[in-house]
């Protein structure tokens, strides 16, 4: 018996909508759709210095002016923290992690005396053995070694990928020196928690995909199907974002931005599809049907 369709919309509040945040919305609400299945919202506040305050209730606004809506109250990561501490315990227990007491001034140290210039840094495993004197700053996730560092997956979208942990990641951090729950951590257990079963998000998250399968078979939690839709980039190619001047959506013109939204994720309406949001997401659904026909099984 087939496990019932769970996706969810998990944005961050860290301004409002655009057209970015708007393409990997719809795809998760459309996938939803089509499969007759469950779509939720999660506001993924837990960086706390980034949440600008007021955000999340426009986004869910903004979200029901475009005409998706949860099938639940959104779920907020901020109330979520003593699920994440039971997590950490559960892997301290069975030896999966350990407090480091490295700075990113000494990693990237370490990567320079061997000749590394990675754009990410590669944690050398410092203090895998102990923390030969330092103190605790974070608590890390033990990768594998060898063949079994090699994460594959098949992505709806992007189809076949592979990623290994041990020579392009390294051990991760769950637990950050500032005290804040890593992102890795929160979104594997919100996502168990909510019985989540596909994950359709934007393509710049592709490279979290690896970590957060090792984390989920480290806690025994199902791993859900993925997506990663192409994310929207500005002309010099850049990934579109709030960081880099991106425009709050028109929430008086919802369906012009969803015109741009579907054509962004290669879905081909009719003209009758824009004279209402009832219209946009009966077309809208049965272009991504079509679509998905068309992208690599999961």
């Amino acid at each position: 018996m087939s496990v019932a369709y769970r996706g969810r919309f998990a944005p961050s509040p860290t301004g409002p909508l655009h057209l970015g945040s708007l393409v990997a919305a719809l795809a998760s609400c459309l996938d939803a759709r089509a499969h007759r299945g469950t779509w939720l919202v999660r506001i993924e506040d837990i960086d706390a210095p980034r949440t600008v305050p007021g955000a999340a209730d426009a986004i869910v606004a903004t979200l029901a002016r475009f005409g998706m809506h949860a099938d639940a109250p959104p779920e907020w990561q901020s109330r979520r923290s003593g699920h994440y501490r039971a997590a950490l315990e559960r892997l301290k227990a069975d030896g999966h992690v350990y407090p480091c007491g490295c700075t990113r001034k000494e990693i990237a140290d370490s990567q320079l005396h061997a000749h590394q210039r990675n754009t990410t840094l590669i944690y050398p495993g410092t203090c895998r053995a102990g923390l030969h004197g330092k103190p605790a700053r974070a608590w890390r996730l033990r990768v594998p070694d060898g063949d079994a560092a090699r994460i594959r997956f098949d992505d709806r979208w992007q189809g076949p990928q592979q990623q290994d942990l041990a020579t392009e990641v390294g051990d991760f951090v769950l637990l950050r020196a500032d005290g804040q729950w890593a992102y890795q951590l929160a979104v594997v257990v919100d996502d168990a928690a909510a019985g989540i079963t596909h994950v359709v998000r934007g393509a710049d998250l592709l490279d979290s995909t690896a970590r957060q399968i090792w984390l989920q078979r480290c806690l025994r939690v199902p791993t859900p199907a993925w997506m990663h839709v192409p994310v929207v980039a500005r002309a010099d190619g850049e990934k579109l974002s709030k960081q880099n001047g991106a425009q709050a959506l028109d929430a008086s013109r919802p369906l012009d931005a969803l015109d741009a939204a579907a054509r962004h994720l290669g879905l081909e309406l009719p003209a009758a599809a824009f004279a209402s949001l009832d219209a946009f997401y009966a077309d809208a659904t049965l272009a991504w049907s079509r679509r998905l026909g068309r992208l690599p099984a999961a």
